[in-house]
Parts: C-alpha cells; structure tokens; sequence
C-alpha cells in the first residue's frame, strides 16, 4: 500500500502560476528575474499557511534554472531543476531558525556563504522563522547580510516582523502576504477535489474556507479530514458535523423568531442550540455576524462584501428585505453588549437570553415610536402638533415686515410704540378657522426692550443704582495716622479669623497696606487667586475703614508683586537642579556614575 501524502504537501506549488491568491507578490518576482534586477535579501511575511516558505523556494529553483521559459518560470527539466527537486541541490540550503538561533549557527552560515556556487549562478540561502534568531545573532549576521558576495542571495521567512531589528529590515526587500480569500480558497480546493474524484458540495466547500481564517494550509487539513470522516462525499452537512460549526439554518431561523417577535420560540431554539453542545459565547459571535451579513445584504454596492457560498447569499437577500436597516443595528449593538459582558457573567445562559428577548421587542419599539399622533387613543392625551412655517398664509407673509431693510435702533424703538402688536394683525388677517400663530417681530433687536423685575415696581432710577452700589456714601474726611490704620486693620483680620476666612486671613497677616499717596495704600498679594480673593472682600473691607475711620477718600488697592513670587521646586528634576546650583559637585556625581531620577 502506497503512503498517504497529506493535500498540503501533496498539491504544494511549484510554479509561481500556481500560488494561490498571492498573484501581487509572484508578479513582482518573475518581472525581477526576467529584468535581472534580483535584491541580494528577500523577506517574506504574513500568516501561516499563505505559501511564504513555498514562494521561497520556487524563487530559489527558478533564478538558478537553465532554461528560464518567456513567462518567467521555471522549466523543470534542466539539471538544477532536477537537484533541486530532488532535495540534493549543493546551492540551495534551508535553515530552521528556530533551532538554529545562535551565534555558532550563524557563524557556520557565514563561513559556507564563502563558498561559491556549483554549475550555477547564485547560491542561496533560506532562512525560516527568521525572528526567532537571538539578538547577538542577528548582529553577526548584520555584516554578511548588507554586503554578501555577488552570488548569494538571502531569503528570510517569518511570520513576525515587528520582532526582526530595524537594521535587518533596512536590508531586506519587504514582501508581505496577504490572507487569501474565501473565494480564492473554494476554488483551489474545488480543483483537488476534481483531482482526486471527490464528490463535494460548493456549500461545504465555502465553509471550510471560512474556517481556515485565510490559511490555505489549514484549509486543506480540514478538507483531508473531512474527506476521512465522510468517506469521499464532501457535503455541507458533513463538514457542518465534522468541524463543529453552528449551521446557517440556525441563525436564519432565530431571526425569523426575532423579527414576529416569538420570545417563546426563540428561547427554545437557543436551548436546542446549548443541547448541540455549543457555547454561547459562540453563538452570540455567530449571530452578531448574521446580522453584519445582513446588513450588508441590504446595498448592492457591499454585497461583495458578503463572503458565501451563492446558495447562502440568496437566503441573506431574502431575509434582509424582512428586516430593516434600525432592527440590524439595534440588535448588533445588543448582541456585541452581551458578547462583551458574557464572561465576567456568573449567569452567562442569563445575558443571552436576556439579549435575545431585547431584541424581540425591538420591532414594537420601532413601531411605536413611528405612530402618528392622530392615530393615538384619546386615553393617552390630545396632544397638539406645533404648526409649522407653512402653516402661515400670505396675507400674513405680506404684512410681515421685510427683514433685508433694517432701520436704526432707534427707529425701531420708535416704530414698536407706534406700531400695534403682533397678535393684533394675526387676528385680523389669519381666518377664523385657521389656528393663531405667533410670530416674531423680526425688527427688534436684542436688548432693545429691558423688561423690570416686579420688585423694581415704583421704584427710580436712582433709586435701584444705589441699591446695586456696595459702598456707604459719606462726606466726612477726618484725619488719621498710620497706626490708627493698622489697627483697624487687624481688627478686620480678627473679624474674619471669627469668620473663618483663613484664605483672607494669610493675605491680610502677611500683606499690610502701603502708602502710595494720600488716603490711597495698596496691598501687594502672591498670586492671581490671592488677588480675586481680596477683590471680593474689598467693599467690605473699605467700608469698615471709612466709617470707623470717618474719612470717606481711603482707597485701598491691589497688585501681584511679582518680584515676590519665588518659583519653588516641586519635580525631582527641579528639585536636583535646585541643589546643584548650590553644590555644583552633585551635577559631578551625577554624571560619574551615570544616575537618574526615581
């Protein structure tokens, strides 16, 4: 009996024509063999499974072939094509450096790049799972890399970049691999299929692509697995059982159950779904991407979007003409909710149906909220629409003041005297069957009308200007010495220690009056906050002077002294600098033993 080859090993290119879904990278690569424009360093990166060791090596049989064809393949027939698919090649070597990471493997590298070639042009070297070499490693390799001899050629291979030092990426012509698409990898497999005479379904087919998450590899140790389970019948069912997946049918049918609002039905059909031996957090991730199918489903301009079979796709158009674009978001907005807190739940069945019930009373909701309010029962309140701008007619759009010829203030003042008020032409002019409108007088201006406080009422002008004025008018202007002064102000400081303003008290301890003139003083303060403070307590505060003092012309004024502010130190790297300018040998030791702040 022959041994059994998996597909992934079996099926594994070995042309550029043949790599699948990676036509961006191989492209490039035939056009640099063809030009001879070869890099002296690849690096190939991406997923697992896109075909970067497999690019690699068709790379090194082509550039080294006999008989390059017009196409920019290989031949296949040549004396280095042969060796080379014979694995018997003296000018293509392979590294595993993931168990081959150190300085001495690099170093035995090294000294076999000296060697030149056999019968051939270039000598290469493929090195997979390029990040797992070691720091010093890749340093050693830095110099022979950037300036390897004109026949070696590197090819690196990793599936993470970003741990691959900056000075070998600056080395290396980049080429990065894209997941391959679903429709990509239903083909290729469809193609093995043939080969192989196995019956199967596109359905089935498309599902195992999904599942391979955009690695051809995986995708077809899946399908040998499920070409064992099912004994050679490929069908949507058996890859459905095989691989544990959630059908379709599910998900369309708890939609339905969703969208007429069966609460019942849709529990019992979640329940059928944890009895299947399904978790819900997988479920719930499942039917959030129904809904995203939906939605797209809705637009032919993402319908491309939409990554299934052809027979799923006529099922996601028909339902998504069911549903509306407000239900699809609504319920993907619940659904990732629950998806979020599904695992810190000690409930956890609990969220999910607690988010399925949500989502069948979405469809009321929306319902309500579009009724109109004359089809509402007269129980829940006559409410009254607001009429609009088009309600108004036009005789009272004609009579309306027009609004570019705007006159003076004061024209406008006199004309609102003169003029009758605006509901007095609306009910002349609006019909008796029509509702009254307001309108606005667009002539007035903001602050042309000062409507007085009812407590104003009788009240003189003056009158209201000496109520608002916080100081005591007084005529007296008596004499007074300094000492007088400053004893009538610590009693103020006493007043407001009573009262406990500790804030004033600071400013009023520190900070007493200096004369700047006759009766005039002013107090110097720290900050801005120091400076509001005072200024809120300034009226009383002269206030008490002038009237225990009897003179009426004191003024006392305030000002930051800026001289006074001192900056204080407050971060360690102040703080430091603060010391060393008094003691320069710590900016010495500092530096000697090559410190740092905490």
């Amino acid at each position: 009996m022959d041994n059994f080859i998996v597909s992934a090993r079996k099926y594994r290119p070995v042309t550029f024509e043949s790599v699948v879904g990676q036509q961006h990278i191989t492209n490039t690569l035939k056009n640099a063999i063809k030009n001879n424009q070869l890099a002296q360093a690849f690096l190939f990166c991406g997923p697992r499974g896109v075909g970067k060791t497999t690019c690699a090596r068709i790379l090194a049989k082509t550039i080294n072939c006999e008989n390059l064809q017009p196409n920019g393949e290989a031949c296949g027939v040549c004396n280095s094509c042969l060796s080379f698919q014979n694995g018997n090649s003296f000018n293509v070597h392979e590294l595993d450096a993931a168990s081959n990471n150190s300085v001495d493997d690099i170093r035995s590298l090294i000294e076999q790049v000296r060697i030149p070639p056999q019968a051939v042009r270039y000598k290469i070297y493929i090195i997979d799972e390029v990040h797992m070499l070691s720091q010093a490693a890749f340093n050693a390799f830095l110099k022979t890399l950037e300036e390897p001899p004109h026949y070696a050629i590197f090819i690196l291979a990793t599936t993470e970049k970003h741990k691959i030092l900056p000075t070998i990426l600056s080395r290396c012509q980049i080429f990065d691999f894209n997941r391959i698409k679903v429709e990509d990898m239903a083909s290729h497999l469809a193609s093995i299929a043939q080969k192989e005479n196995i019956s199967y379904e596109p359905d089935g087919l498309h599902i195992i692509a999904q599942k391979a998450d955009g690695g051809l590899r995986d995708a077809l140790s899946m399908f040998d697995q499920i070409v064992s389970f099912s004994g050679g019948d490929v069908t949507y069912r058996s890859v459905i059982d095989n691989l544990n997946i959630l059908d379709y049918d599910y998900y369309f049918n708890i939609t339905d159950r969703l969208l007429s609002e069966e609460n019942a039905q849709t529990l019992l059909l979640f329940d059928e779904i944890l009895s299947r031996g399904f978790d819900g957090a997988h479920f719930i991730s499942g039917l959030s991407e129904h809904f995203r199918n939906l939605l797209v489903s809705k637009d032919q301009a993402t319908l491309k979007l939409l990554e299934v079979s052809d027979g799923i796709k006529n099922k996601y158009l028909q339902q998504s003409q069911a549903s509306t674009v407000s239900f699809l978001l609504s319920a993907m907005n619940i659904a990732n909710q629950c998806d979020l807190s599904y695992k810190l739940s000690k409930n956890q069945r609990l969220q999910v149906e607690l988010a399925l019930l949500k989502m069948c009373s979405l469809q009321s909701v929306f319902n309500l909220a579009v009724t109109p309010l004359s089809a509402m029962p007269a129980s829940e309140g006559q409410l009254k629409k607001k009429p609009d701008s088009a309600a108004i007619t036009p005789e009272i759009e004609q009579k309306a003041p027009p609004t570019n010829n705007i006159p003076p203030k004061e024209v406008v003042k006199e004309q609102q005297i003169e003029k009758p008020p605006v509901a007095e032409v609306i009910k002349e002019t609006a019909p008796a069957d029509k509702p009254k409108i307001f309108i606005p007088n667009l002539q007035s201006t903001p602050g042309s009308v000062q409507i007085p406080s009812l407590k104003d009422v009788g009240k003189t002008k003056e009158a209201m200007l000496e109520e608002e004025d916080p100081y005591i008018k007084g005529d007296a202007k008596n004499d007074y010495t300094p000492d007088q002064l400053l004893k009538c102000w610590s009693d103020y400081a006493a007043k407001m220690k009573a009262d406990g303003k500790k804030n004033l008290l600071t400013i009023f301890i520190s900070n007493p009056p200096k004369p700047l003139g006759p009766n005039v003083y002013e107090v110097l303060v720290e900050n801005k906050v120091q400076e509001n403070l005072f200024r809120d307590e300034r009226p009383s505060l002269l206030n008490y002077l002038r009237t225990t003092l009897k003179n009426f012309d004191i003024e006392i004024n305030v000002r930051i002294d800026e001289v006074a502010v001192v900056k204080r130190p407050y971060t360690a790297s102040e703080k430091f600098q603060h010391m060393a300018a008094k003691n320069p040998a710590l900016a010495e030791l500092k530096a000697k033993f090559n410190l740092d702040f905490d």
